[in-house]
């Protein structure tokens, strides 16, 4: 995990790994990412969840859409410049109401270090929306766990795609000066 994520994540990710442990979420697929690090580590550390590491994060909306086909709630785990990757996909959730849950750790906001990062970190939320994903933005890490549940009960209730994105104020921005 990077320095800067280490020093901001202040225990969000062990309220988010508690959600998703009552939320009934026993899979959780990622493309890993620094500022995912310590929730994914919980989650690989925690028998309740499996852990699947993906190639690419469209695989993620299939795999949770098998796995809610097949009785298991999941939890997709991404960072925004794999959120491109999704858009056909997000499709399926879309056009068979089936849950879609996401958590994206930002990058292209402010302190941003990688240019390559401005363009999707700015489109994110709009291609979501455009494929019918519900988004909530956490901009504090207090606002992370509770956006989150909220996308859980709606994902789980309602039968939605929700993406709760974390701001990069909130997960720290990369040192690519090292």
């Amino acid at each position: 995990m990077s320095q800067a994520a280490a020093q901001t994540d202040d225990g969000w990710s062990r309220q988010v790994h508690a959600l998703a442990g009552e939320a009934g979420i026993s899979l959780v697929a990622t493309v890993p990412d620094a500022g995912l690090t310590q929730l994914l580590r919980l989650c690989s550390d925690d028998d309740r969840f499996r852990v699947v590491t993906l190639s690419t994060e469209e695989e993620g909306v299939g795999m949770a859409y098998g796995a809610w086909l097949g009785g298991t709630r999941s939890l997709l785990c991404l960072q925004s410049s794999g959120a491109g990757n999704c858009i056909n996909a997000l499709a399926l959730p879309a056009f068979t109401r089936s849950p879609c849950l996401m958590l994206v750790t930002m990058r292209g906001q402010e302190g941003e270090g990688n240019p390559a990062q401005f363009p999707m970190g700015r489109a994110v939320r709009a291609v979501f929306e455009a494929m019918g994903v519900v988004v909530m933005e956490a901009m504090t890490k207090e606002e992370v766990p509770v956006l989150f549940g909220q996308a859980a009960d709606l994902a789980f209730g309602e039968g939605k795609a929700c993406a709760v994105l974390v701001a990069q104020q909130v997960i720290g921005v990369k040192d690519f000066a090292k």
